[in-house]
């Protein structure tokens, strides 16, 4: 039997102390911010504690301690808190999506105080809980040794053709600390690269002369098209929840910062990235960046070869009232000024 603190009871935190629970003996001391999701970690059979100090008094020495919060600032801070508190042979152990960097610089400031650290590339998302988790780990062999038990409880079975490469779970140990996050921030720049042809290819038949059903397709590529994966999988959910165009959903797409730091690391060693650096950047374009762009664009065609532009929308003329129509744009170049026209010889 292990104890384990969990610190962040977010989507993933959460359920990862209800599956530690609710499929092992391990034991787990459980905090958040939020009352409320300490309150339901309790119900799913794990201690509670209202502070970080509490948190560590109630494990007995060694003690692991699990993260589970955003990366950057709340990351450092909780593992700035925690290192006042815990003991050399302690643990530190970082589930979120820090950057290896990171890890590599709290490694070195930890191991000062004799307190080892850990950190845990986690891939599942909210069906981990049921499906659990793939993880990426990073750190030294005996701390990593001192958790296997929790991370074979929180990882699936391995499939069989992958048995005997990685063992009997779904986890596997690939070096010092930073490497975890290191192999899964390259696992979320692939991702990247997966979802977007999965975009281009159903902006296709959005487009097309057909009347296709996207969820049908997407289930009809899972039976034993080279295209299968999870992702198509949930692509089908996706139309089958929010209709065959998506109408309820804005195109809008975010990113945590991994895909930035993949093709960031591939720069530094010369490895292009074209698929992953293309998607990225469509995630910008989605958010209504490059606008500008396009307007310099139209008009630097226009004034070299006199191509027609549209005219922007005119500005509202307020609450309730009509703007005035734009006035229609030439087809030719705007004139230049004096200063502007190439001199004349002779």
């Amino acid at each position: 039997m292990t104890q384990i603190g969990f610190v962040g009871l977010g989507k993933m935190g959460g359920n990862m102390v209800h599956r530690i629970r609710r499929d092992s003996e391990n034991e787990v001391v459980a905090f958040d911010f939020d009352e409320k999701a300490v309150k339901q970690a309790v119900k799913n059979g794990a201690s509670g504690a209202g502070t970080l100090k509490e948190l560590v008094k109630q494990l007995q020495a060694p003690r692991i301690v699990w993260i589970m919060v955003p990366a950057g600032t709340p990351t450092q801070e909780t593992v700035d808190k925690l290192s006042k508190l815990l003991q050399r042979g302690d643990t530190i152990v970082d589930g979120g999506n820090s950057k290896w960097t990171d890890d590599k610089r709290r490694s070195q400031e930890l191991k000062r105080s004799g307190i080892e650290y850990v950190d845990v590339g986690v891939s599942g998302g909210v069906w981990g809980l049921e499906v659990g988790y793939c993880m990426m780990v990073g750190g030294p062999q005996k701390a990593v040794k001192r958790l296997s038990p929790i991370l074979d409880v929180l990882a699936p079975r391995t499939n069989e053709q992958s048995l005997a490469a990685i063992g009997p779970r779904g986890w596997l140990h690939f070096g010092p600390s930073g490497a975890g996050h290191y192999v899964k921030m390259v696992h979320n720049g692939v991702e990247y690269g997966l979802m977007q042809a999965y975009a281009e290819g159903f902006d296709v038949f959005d487009k097309c002369e057909y009347e296709l059903d996207n969820a049908k397709i997407a289930h009809l590529w899972g039976q034993g098209s080279v295209v299968r994966s999870w992702l198509c999988e949930l692509a089908a959910r996706a139309f089958e929840a929010d209709g065959n165009d998506l109408g309820s959903i804005e195109g809008y797409t975010a990113d945590s910062g991994e895909g930035r730091w993949t093709i960031e690391d591939a720069t530094a060693h010369d490895v292009p990235t074209p698929v992953i650096t293309a998607s990225l950047y469509e995630r910008f374009r989605s958010r209504g960046n490059g606008d500008f762009a396009d307007r310099v664009l139209a008009a630097l065609r226009n004034q070299f070869g006199g191509h027609a532009v549209k005219s922007a929308p005119a500005p509202s003329a307020g609450a309730g009232g009509n703007a005035p129509p734009a006035p229609a744009r030439r087809a030719g170049p705007a004139r230049r000024s004096a200063a502007a026209r190439p001199s004349k010889r002779g």
